[in-house]
């Protein structure tokens, strides 16, 4: 058994791979040599990464793909993803290529506003906590101004405070209820920053008020942190078109596959149990451009998964539906990005997607992130209720079985042919592989 180790953070990076190679792995050599191929040959580039965050030996790659042709509010995109998930990215380029000429997608930002809270304990009147809070709201505001002054001359900056009792839920339990507009920043430093600011007020305020008695001046603050639950950051995208432009494959009518995507997204929306698999699709699109932009994907998730919860039960981000001969599919979705501050100043390649994308505003970035959610999760219905999810996935995951058998380029070639034709589950891949090394 490995014994605690003190200072490892104070290690150098050298030392910190031999440590952990001798100490947790089986052959401490492999486990170098592993660690090093990762390693950037531009020095400068490698040291950028290694400060990126504490403790760092080595680099972990994703691959980072385009998927093109999509038409946006007329504007087309080539939209980087990095994901590791076979057929992902495949599957949204399809999707754009069957909306490229139905109109492609529309969207439109619904909200900006981000919240963040100051989370404390009053014990004394709620009438009087509400008056006292009313009349600070000002020196709210004059005791930022420092931290506010560039957001505020860029357009952003605190858009409201609120006190909201939570005494119901926890004895004397409060919250100052902030929204704020942090334009193209992601702006969790600028949030969290006026928010430990407005506690200190908070409390130093209640000290002098006249309003309380002795017991009731001892605010205590508990914590004061943005939220990530962001329902009023909203977007929505959507596709549209007559049913009869709905040509997906022969054995399906136009009508027949309309219908049965309105089934499937229905039975999302009453079962969670679908509705969970059904969103974990959708996050395949928006997490893999999430993350090809530097953004927070921890984050985006949290809050989306929030919303989908929003009204009591867990249910689809998408909806679809047939009126007047149209067939319409959408999603609104909460997405708080940024594209100024973080990883989008640093990282090279997330630099090259923002300029891939045209340099997007945080707004219209929350568009396109959309969009890519959306056309992921058309993909997987449509594909769900025609031919099945595995037949197109296996195929795609065909690669992946065939380089862990070590399978050469010629034998690729060949079982990638035999396979657009047969059906690829790994049986089958593992067994065509060998009857073809057994032919040789």
């Amino acid at each position: 058994m490995s014994t605690p180790i003190q200072g490892f953070s104070k290690l150098s990076k050298e030392e910190k791979i031999n440590w952990i190679a001798d100490n947790y792995t089986d052959n401490s050599d492999t486990t170098k040599q592993i660690l090093k191929k990762y390693w950037n040959t531009d020095n400068k580039l490698q040291k950028l990464h290694d400060e990126f965050i504490e403790n760092t030996i080595s680099n972990y790659y994703l691959p980072f793909g385009i998927a093109p042709n999509f038409l946006i509010n007329d504007s087309l995109y080539a939209i980087p993803m990095a994901i590791e998930e076979s057929s992902v990215v495949a599957a949204a380029s399809k999707a754009a290529k069957f909306w490229l000429d139905k109109g492609g997608f529309k969207t439109k930002v619904l909200g900006t506003q981000k919240i963040g809270q100051v989370h404390f304990i009053f014990k004394g009147s709620s009438e009087k906590l509400q008056e006292f809070i009313d009349e600070i709201k000002p020196i709210f505001i004059n005791d930022s101004k420092s931290i506010t002054l560039n957001m505020e001359k860029r357009g952003g900056g605190i858009t409201s405070i609120e006190l909201r009792d939570r005494t119901n839920k926890l004895d004397n339990y409060y919250q100052l209820h902030c929204k704020f507009e942090t334009l193209d920043a992601m702006g969790a430093n600028f949030i969290n920053s006026c928010l430990e600011q407005f506690a200190t007020t908070l409390k130093r305020e209640a000290q002098t008020c006249t309003l309380f008695n002795e017991d009731e001046k001892g605010i205590e603050v508990v914590m004061s942190i943005l939220s990530n639950y962001v329902p009023e950051c909203l977007v929505r995208a959507e596709v549209s078109c007559p049913i009869s432009e709905l040509e997906i494959e022969q054995s399906v009518s136009p009508k027949e596959f309309a219908e049965k995507m309105v089934r499937a997204v229905k039975i999302a929306n009453v079962e969670p149990y679908r509705a969970v698999t059904h969103n974990k699709g959708i996050m395949n699109g928006i997490d893999a451009v999430v993350l090809a932009t530097g953004n927070d994907f921890r984050a985006v998730e949290a809050g989306i998964h929030a919303y989908a919860a929003k009204d009591g039960s867990y249910k689809s981000l998408t909806h679809a539906s047939l009126e007047d001969g149209i067939f319409k599919f959408w999603i609104e979705v909460p997405l708080a990005l940024g594209t100024v501050g973080g990883l989008t100043r640093l990282h090279p390649l997330v630099n090259l997607a923002l300029e891939i994308l045209q340099k997007p505003s945080a707004r219209e970035l929350m568009q396109i992130v959309a969009v890519a959610g959306l056309a992921q999760n058309f993909a997987a219905v449509r594909s769900l209720v025609t031919t099945g999810i595995q037949e197109g996935h296996m195929k795609m995951h065909l690669l992946n079985i065939l380089n862990q058998m070590n399978a050469s380029d010629d034998e690729k070639k060949t079982l990638i042919a035999y396979f657009k034709k047969n059906a690829a589950t790994h049986n089958a891949v593992v067994e065509a592989l060998q009857n073809l090394r057994n032919k040789s």
